[in-house]
């Protein structure tokens, strides 16, 4: 497999009218702050997506979007294997906001962390516990082994278990006004 065309946000902004922009953070994530024009669809809900988007991207290329690039390029992967082309905005939405590209931000949405550093915090709690309980409960570094363990599974692979948990806590859910999946499918195969 090949890699996806990567579009740095300057190229992606001179031709974002070509594009139907697909934002595959987690609703929570894409609530505080996406590209204009976005529409989301979370990573672990792509396969849900995969008719509508093929009628999508035969009217308009597509482009993928994430916090910064990593799951837009898996997202990118998952339509190839589907014989669906993609491109993948470089850097994601921190670059794009980065070189001082505007957002959109939903009329009452919340701000949320972006996913990486809801793992990192996560992840680094985790770790701590189990090495202070450690002090009085040695097999609770056990934990802090798991957590390594993960963390080192998660780079080999490029894919985050904890993310795809994290994502499911209320927080990173869209606002109950937020357009929901079904509506995005529609309204990507009209």
């Amino acid at each position: 497999m090949t890699s996806p065309v990567s579009l740095s946000p300057a190229q992606a902004a001179a031709r974002l009218a070509e594009f139907t922009v697909i934002d595959v953070r987690a609703p929570g994530e894409y609530a505080s702050g996406h590209v204009p024009g976005a529409l989301n669809i979370p990573l672990d809900r792509l396969s849900e997506a995969v008719p509508a988007l093929k009628s999508a991207a035969a009217r308009s290329s597509l482009l993928m979007v994430c916090a910064s690039g990593v799951r837009s390029t898996r997202a990118c992967d998952i339509l190839a294997a589907a014989d669906i082309e993609a491109m993948t905005l470089s850097g994601g939405t921190s670059a794009w906001e980065g070189e001082g590209r505007d957002l959109d931000h939903p009329a009452g949405a919340r701000a949320t962390w972006p996913m990486e550093r809801q793992v990192r915090l996560a992840a680094g709690s985790l770790v701590v516990a189990g090495l202070l309980a450690g002090v009085r409960f040695p097999a609770a570094r056990w934990i802090s082994a798991g957590v390594g363990s993960g963390l080192v599974f998660s780079a080999v692979t490029n894919t985050c278990g904890m993310a795809a948990a994290l994502s499911r806590l209320p927080y990173n859910r869209a606002p109950r006004s937020a357009t929901g999946l079904d509506a995005t499918l529609h309204a990507l195969q009209s």
